[in-house]
């Protein structure tokens, strides 16, 4: 693994949020590669999800991997984890020297171009279980993130998302903030992102 001063850290002074970027996490040609990798070699899907009674194609591809068999959903869209590659247990290996989450899932979505994007959202479902901890690590294209939280409509905040960095997500941050990737109308090329998660045993 090809770090650049992986601890480098960036964190926004949020209420009820714990957030942390890592802009160098990975340096840009180890992403690079990797997004070359991920990009063949993942099964992706392009699934219809329910938001609000109304069904429709997710603006994005998706693909879901783990170390466990237990299932995921949201939206209405059940996911079973295909088995996780090499270079995925690696990165979440790396991820875990940082924030000790024993991740068991990571969901990739690969935003083909600025016309796919990820509405408002928290990820709290119950499978993640209280105060889930998200790592989301970026490849290929830079996109904005943008959060707002939940009853103070004035908070607002936003991030460049670049290739090879690592936002971490945890606390109270699902509870109280939403999140989303915007569409945008610049030219600009794929990203894939790998969103490590852990999901609770319901048996």
């Amino acid at each position: 693994m090809n770090l650049k001063d992986p601890h480098t850290c960036i964190t926004p002074n949020l209420p009820d949020a714990d957030i942390q970027l890592y802009p160098n996490f990975l340096t840009p040609q180890f992403a690079s590669n990797l997004f070359e990798v991920f990009k063949n070699k993942i099964p992706w899907r392009h699934d219809p999800v329910k938001v609000f009674g109304k069904t429709f194609m997710q603006p994005r591809l998706t693909s879901l991997h783990g170390t466990t068999k237990q299932s995921y959903g949201y939206s209405n869209l059940r996911m079973y984890p295909e088995p996780m590659m090499p270079e995925m247990l690696d990165l979440m290996i790396r991820i875990n020297q940082l924030n000790s989450a024993n991740f068991n899932i990571v969901l990739l979505n690969m935003y083909r171009d600025g016309n796919d994007s990820n509405g408002w959202h928290a990820d709290n479902e119950k499978e993640l279980g209280q105060n889930p901890v998200i790592a989301s690590v970026s490849l290929g294209a830079s996109r904005i993130f943008k959060l707002k939280h939940r009853d103070d409509k004035n908070l607002t905040h936003q991030m460049l998302l670049e290739n090879g960095s690592l936002l971490m997500m945890s606390g109270q941050t699902q509870h109280h903030w939403l999140h989303h990737i915007p569409k945008t109308k610049k030219q600009i090329g794929t990203r894939i992102n790998l969103t490590f998660r852990k999901v609770l045993d319901s048996t």
